[in-house]
């Protein structure tokens, strides 16, 4: 089961895509090899070059997937519940963001007009240095006005989205445009 990017369960799905995909092949790149050395008698051939001109796309793949490999995509429960609490909003689950110091994993990011709320449960994100980085990256990008505020605290985060929710009911808007561009952007910044 394929996930896009900001979906939850994404990084999971992510890995198993990836680890299929350089088994596969790395066993291309075994096949060729072992097939130019059983008809040649010989390592010196055409299949053995063309083997180690493939172990470069199937190691960039292996990259891929030993760089996203130590983060978890969001527990079922709390996705579920987070929808349900979020209905008028836009979210974007399974992040990680990359800044240049540091790689922040955060679990769900909600957006309702100028303000981004998000939760990340991992103890190696710093809910301040990420939320600035967030903010600094959506700066860059036009968006100035925006507020962004990050919770290690669960409770405290579903306590914030369901007061946003609420307030988007009483106004009965919906998700502008801009929210879909803001979260496209936190998606471009996110591996």
């Amino acid at each position: 089961m394929n996930r896009k990017k900001g979906e939850a369960g994404y990084l999971l799905s992510r890995k198993r895509q990836l680890i299929l995909k350089a088994v596969l092949e790395f066993g291309i790149v075994a096949a060729l090899l072992i097939l130019g050395i059983t008809q040649t008698k010989t390592r010196a051939n055409l299949l053995t070059v063309v083997a180690i001109l493939g172990c470069l796309p199937a190691s960039k793949v292996l990259v891929q997937f030993i760089s996203i490999f130590p983060y978890k995509s969001i527990e079922k429960e709390k996705h579920t519940e987070i929808s349900e609490k979020s209905e008028c909003l836009s979210v974007v689950y399974d992040t990680v963001v990359t800044s240049h110091e540091k790689i922040l994993p955060i679990d769900c990011m909600v957006v309702c007009g100028n303000m981004i709320c998000g939760y990340a449960h991992d103890p190696k994100t710093d809910p301040e240095y990420a939320a600035k980085h967030i903010k600094q990256m959506l700066s860059q990008n036009g968006y100035t006005q925006m507020t962004v505020k990050l919770f290690s605290d669960y409770v405290k985060f579903i306590t914030r989205v369901e007061g946003l929710n609420n307030i988007r009911r009483v106004e009965k808007k919906e998700a502008s445009p801009e929210e879909e561009q803001i979260c496209n952007l936190l998606l471009n910044i996110s591996m």
